[in-house]
């Protein structure tokens, strides 16, 4: 199993993409991760996009980022309430300051743009946000998957299994 021992964290927050948050959190689990779903505070179960609950592990008050190897932050329109808590914001900002990885997919990149990640960086995002990624000084490249100095980005869902063995390599 090539990621015991590593803890990752999954950002919840209402109306997630469910398959953008669940096929991370199964796969990284098969390789031996500890996966832990973490809650803004704001509610005890979350809905994603299409009505399906999941309640986090711990919130966001409750967990340190040193204790993580990486984060992931799920899309649908789940990052724009994110990054609305300065405590997520802040955690993004402190998994990758303590060398973790960050990785974002489809609008998950939103989080990215908040914490001050993406400057200087090829990164990539759902179609729909690229001009804010350029804005925000992303070097964008439209392709399934972008790493650069630990930041994963992707697009979309077709583009998880990519995704996913990037934030994989990331952590070996």
């Amino acid at each position: 199993m090539k990621l015991s021992g590593k803890k990752i964290a999954i950002l919840v927050e209402k109306y997630y993409e469910e398959i953008e948050l669940w096929y991370p959190y199964y796969r990284l689990r098969e390789e031996g991760a500890i996966v832990v779903r973490i809650g803004s505070g704001t509610a005890k179960t979350y809905e994603g996009k299409y009505g399906y609950p999941v309640t986090p592990d711990k919130s966001i008050d409750e967990v340190n980022a040193k204790d993580f190897d990486a984060v992931i932050i799920p899309g649908g329109f789940s990052p724009d309430f994110m990054r609305r808590s300065e405590h997520m914001v802040q955690f993004v900002k402190d998994i990758y300051a303590h060398r973790g990885v960050a990785a974002a997919i489809c609008h998950g990149p939103w989080m990215l743009i908040s914490a001050n990640l993406v400057r200087g960086k090829k990164a990539t995002s759902f179609f729909a946000i690229k001009t804010d990624m350029v804005n925000a000084g992303a070097e964008y490249i439209d392709t399934e998957v972008v790493s650069d100095q630990r930041i994963v980005t992707s697009r979309k869902p077709d583009d998880l299994p990519a995704f996913c063995k990037a934030i994989i390599d990331a952590l070996e």
